[in-house]
């Protein structure tokens, strides 16, 4: 809709023998920015650690306004033992795991809550403005400004584009902060006029 373009999906790679473990994030991120932001980092602490590495990982897309449900990383671990597991949360909260995100044994449906950082969309219209605003304005100079805003606060993860709509999706420690932070912005600039802003973690 505004000229974003998707990222390609993370390659498979040979896994450990042992357990498998599912770590379901509340993120709203591509495959290149679930690999940048999440797999890659876990990967470099877990082999590190003599621990198993990550394997895979999707991401759940679904039926315009949601977009992204969420994504999964698959992890190859030698054992799903309590220090395993607790290395894994600890490292993806690091990370900025959003609330609302779990880790799930495969073997056994255990299911352990994780996550520490807030999440903020932006729905942006994409049909009902005036075809001077489409061409004037650009998502990209948003997405700087989001950028900008909310230094110290959060920061802009990722997007999804659809047919009528695109989200903007910004994760960090308070909600209310950061949407204090952009409201000024988004009332103010053409593209954001009648933008939807809601809480996803």
């Amino acid at each position: 809709m505004f000229g974003l373009k998707f990222g390609g999906a993370r390659k498979q790679e040979t896994a450990p023998q042992g357990a498998v473990i599912t770590a379901r994030l509340n993120a709203k991120v591509q495959p290149i920015d679930r690999g940048d932001y999440y797999e890659d980092p876990l990967t470099d602490t877990l082999q590190a650690k003599g621990l198993g590495e990550v394997t895979g990982g999707g991401t759940q897309l679904s039926e315009e306004p949601c977009g992204i449900e969420f994504c999964d990383l698959e992890i190859s671990v030698h054992a799903a033992d309590e220090e395993t597991l607790a290395a894994i949360i600890q490292r993806l909260n690091e990370l900025g795991a959003p609330k609302g995100s779990r880790l799930i044994v495969e073997a056994t449906g255990k299911q352990i809550p994780f996550g520490v950082n807030e999440g903020l969309a932006v729905y942006l219209n994409g049909t009902d403005l005036e075809d001077a605003v489409y061409r004037d304005c650009d998502v990209n100079h948003v997405i700087d400004e989001f950028d900008r805003l909310l230094a110290g606060k959060g920061a802009f993860r990722g997007y999804w584009e659809g047919e009528r709509e695109t989200a903007l999706f910004c994760y960090g420690a308070s909600y209310a902060q950061m949407k204090a932070a952009l409201e000024p912005f988004l009332a103010e600039y053409p593209l954001c006029e009648g933008a939807r802003i809601e809480q996803i973690a």
